[in-house]
């Protein structure tokens, strides 16, 4: 059986699925979220609409003011959403990063008039690309990737919580 080639466009790189947090997350609950998914920037979302980022750089430049625990996301994010379109050359997508200095790119989905955050491709997936050594290494990632649904995704969880809390009888 042949070998899948390597990822050539944002959207085989990507991941899909982006956390957001409200515009009244506080600075500690950003970093918080920030450090247990490994991301580097994350969306601030009110009502369904993409009001900003907030990044690691944000929350260390907020970390200088002395009322740095107790600012919000609207308080510290930028403004606007950094967007890449996923039919372009990776290579042309980490120019682009360069040029721009943006470390995160999001891809947005447009429905119904509202525009919300669908996928994110960032430098750690251009890293994992390179230090890939098949295409395997980077099955989880890009339009194609398997995905869990949310309802099984949930059944698992339920089922291992429910083995955690069955006692033997002594």
């Amino acid at each position: 059986m042949p070998e899948t080639p390597l990822p050539h466009l944002v959207r085989d790189l990507m991941t899909v699925g982006v956390l957001t947090c409200t515009p009244q997350a506080t600075v500690p609950e950003i970093a918080k979220l920030l450090l247990d998914h490994d991301l580097d920037e994350v969306i601030v979302l009110d009502d369904g609409k993409a009001l900003g980022v907030v990044g690691q750089d944000d929350l260390v430049a907020a970390f200088t003011r002395q009322e740095a625990k107790s600012l919000t996301a609207v308080e510290v994010m930028r403004e606007g959403v950094p967007q890449i379109p996923p039919d372009i050359p990776l290579t042309a997508a980490a120019q682009i990063m360069r040029d721009q200095g943006v470390r995160t790119f999001f891809l947005m989905h447009h429905a119904a008039g509202i525009e919300y955050p669908a996928a994110a491709i960032s430098y750690k997936h251009i890293l994992r690309l390179l230090a890939a050594e098949d295409s395997e290494e980077l099955k989880d990632l890009g339009i194609k990737a398997e995905r869990v649904l949310p309802l099984e995704e949930f059944i698992k969880k339920r089922e291992a919580s429910r083995e955690r809390n069955i006692k033997p009888e002594s």
